[in-house]
């Protein structure tokens, strides 16, 4: 950005002095050429002098420029540091990042409501409180693995840089992470609900095999497939069974409508993840990380953006059309075109801006939000509006 700055405003000062100069010199040079000029002749002395001249003035313009291009990063860097202690303690904490613990638990828990007509709201409760501290797990974790690689060298909001504690920092993930799996172990046995544990398994093992040694399958561009399954068939599915069902009382069965909104909750948890690269392309290449940005950079990654935004869309339409998904949640979602339109035109707007392309992925949390409050919306409205409406078995 600076070198773009500096080429736009120096086009307009030195580089005309620098162009009037050159225009100058062949003007004259040319007209000594066509009298034949003498090596000693006064006009050829005046032309000598000239090109003295010419060539201080470019010395100077050079000088100029490198000064600027300089002055310009270093004002650069000092708006990074800038940036307020209770600022980089927001962006380390990262709240708004955990609706991805709340969107498949609360989708899962309207898709039983709609089956069961059931909501234990103890249950839900620690659930979610179990899943944020598993997301938690995540977060951490995943600061302490990028330091050890160099990721996060220069990423001032790292909780490891923030607090100076690789060990600290890591040995707080996992006691988050064992709170969490008692919590998610005891509403599993309440429920009596084995395939839920298995998911739910399946889900945190998607979790370490993305960030933690000697997987670290994020490395290999591999982070988004594994975020679509754990927060999408995994953790959704599994939640829509522990929220449905009690010891005693049979399973309930996997529907098409679950498995549809499931697969919608993994596509909008993966938009996120997909758009956290974009500010961390320079990062991730210097360490080996070769994430899909890296692979394809930002041009083309804005251009995945709008495909994957159309294709959310049109999932929404075709599992409306197929009567999977009831149409109130089709009539919902549809409400949230303008926060889906409004992630396309940032990114496409920003992906070269490295400072404002940071913002991306917190767009892609509010569409992600929205998105997944609308269809929970539409499952319990459909419960109450679509007396017809009966899911399609595909599991008993």
């Amino acid at each position: 950005m600076a070198a773009s700055f500096c080429d736009v405003n120096l086009g307009s000062g030195f580089c005309k002095l620098h162009d009037f100069v050159s225009n100058q010199n062949r003007k004259i040079r040319s007209h000594a050429c066509a009298q034949n000029l003498s090596p000693h002749s006064n006009q050829h002395k005046y032309l000598k002098r000239l090109d003295m001249k010419h060539v201080e003035v470019k010395r100077r313009f050079k000088l100029h420029q490198a000064s600027f291009v300089k002055n310009a990063h270093s004002s650069e860097l000092a708006k990074e540091d800038d940036v307020s202690m209770a600022t980089l303690i927001w962006r380390a904490i990262k709240l708004p990042i955990y609706s991805v613990a709340l969107v498949p638990l609360t989708i899962g828990s309207a898709s039983a409501y709609l089956q069961s007509s059931t909501f234990p709201a103890t249950r839900y409760l620690v659930l979610l409180v179990s899943s944020i501290l598993v997301i938690t797990w995540l977060n951490l974790s995943n600061d302490v693995y990028d330091f050890d690689t160099g990721a996060d060298k220069n990423k001032r909001e790292s909780v490891v840089n923030l607090i100076g504690s690789r060990t600290g920092t890591l040995a707080a993930a996992y006691l988050f992470l064992a709170l969490g799996l008692m919590g998610l172990t005891w509403v599993s046995l309440e429920a009596g609900h084995l395939r839920a544990m298995l998911l739910l398994a399946c889900a945190i093992v998607c979790g370490y095999i993305y960030q933690c040694p000697p997987f670290r399958l994020s490395y290999h561009g591999l982070g988004e497939p594994l975020c679509f399954a754990a927060f999408g068939p995994f953790a959704t599915t599994a939640f829509y069974w522990l929220m449905g069902n009690n010891r005693g009382v049979s399973y309930l069965p996997l529907t098409g409508t679950v498995l549809c909104a499931s697969l919608l909750v993994g596509f909008t948890t993966s938009l996120i993840l997909f758009c956290s690269h974009f500010h961390q392309v320079e990062e991730d290449t210097k360490v080996g990380k070769i994430s899909p940005l890296v692979r394809l950079g930002t041009e083309k990654g804005s251009s995945v953006v709008k495909v994957a935004v159309t294709a959310l869309y049109s999932l929404l339409l075709a599992f409306g059309l197929s009567r999977d998904l009831p149409f109130t949640c089709i009539i919902s979602c549809l409400l949230t075109l303008p926060m889906g339109n409004r992630v396309v035109s940032f990114v496409e707007e920003n992906h070269e801006d490295k400072r404002s392309i940071f913002m991306a992925k917190y767009y892609c949390v509010r569409l992600h939000a929205l998105f997944g409050a609308s269809l929970a919306a539409g499952l319990v409205i459909a419960k109450f509006v679509c007396k017809r409406y009966i899911p399609r078995l595909i599991l008993s």
